[in-house]
């Protein structure tokens, strides 16, 4: 029979590869070149830090990351899937469905209540409202925030923040988290904080992390780091604190 010697294709435990992409802005008649052939590979439950000084190509690599922007050149598997080419209303859903986002300056609206800023994703899903409420009282209690559900993000730290951010970026069960320089707006106290609480859900849960930062402290927190200059991945180092 056909075939019947053709070996079986079995998922692979890849949440994001990413070959020889590049990408080129164009300004005017310029070519801006900003990744120049970037090869990465993240495994499901990894904490992967990419780091890399300003104008190293880190801002557009997570916009490529997020299907915020697409390559120019190569192609972007994400679990198994090339979405290097998907229209923009198949982008916008799997960002809804796949990935968390945890920005630097928090995003969260400030008129919403705790609990309805970590529900905004679940609302765009379709979620009916007695499972939002569930979800959200139940991610508030692991990033201890269940005590502030009814308040406003004006009432709250910037660690308390952050916090109801990763708790909203949690919320639709995503692939991964990708988060953006997560402590750049957090003093020492409460970025070691934020640092131990992804450390926490790294550990107990499996979560898949990317991390985009320029700082160097935090690369101990990582499984293993990706330096990035002048848009090429130029080395990786494994954490020894694992």
């Amino acid at each position: 029979m056909s075939g019947e010697n053709e070996p079986i294709q079995k998922p692979t435990d890849t949440i994001v590869r990413l070959e020889n992409v590049i990408k080129t802005y164009h300004l005017g008649t310029t070519d801006v070149p900003v990744l120049k052939g970037i090869n990465i590979t993240v495994k499901k439950g990894e904490f992967a830090g990419i780091m890399g000084t300003s104008g190293s190509g880190k801002s557009t690599l997570l916009n490529l990351l997020g299907l915020l922007d697409v390559p120019t050149e190569g192609k972007y598997f994400l679990i198994d899937k090339e979405v290097s080419r998907l229209s923009d209303n198949a982008l916008a859903e799997l960002r809804n469905s796949c990935i968390g986002f945890i920005f630097q300056s928090f995003n969260l609206f400030p008129h919403l209540t705790v609990q309805q800023n970590i529900e905004v994703p679940l609302v765009y899903a379709g979620i009916h409202k007695h499972q939002r409420n569930r979800i959200s009282e139940e991610l508030s209690e692991k990033v201890k925030l269940s005590h502030r559900l009814k308040h406003r993000p004006t009432e709250l730290s910037g660690g308390e923040c952050q916090r109801v951010a990763i708790a909203r970026a949690l919320s639709n069960s995503p692939s991964f988290l990708l988060a953006d320089e997560p402590t750049g707006n957090l003093d020492e106290k409460r970025s070691d904080e934020i640092m131990e609480l992804f450390k926490n859900l790294h550990k107990d849960k499996n979560t898949t992390i990317l991390m985009v930062t320029h700082n160097p402290e935090l690369k101990v927190y990582c499984d293993r780091v990706i330096y990035l200059k002048d848009g090429r991945v130029v080395g990786e180092e494994e954490s020894r604190e694992k």
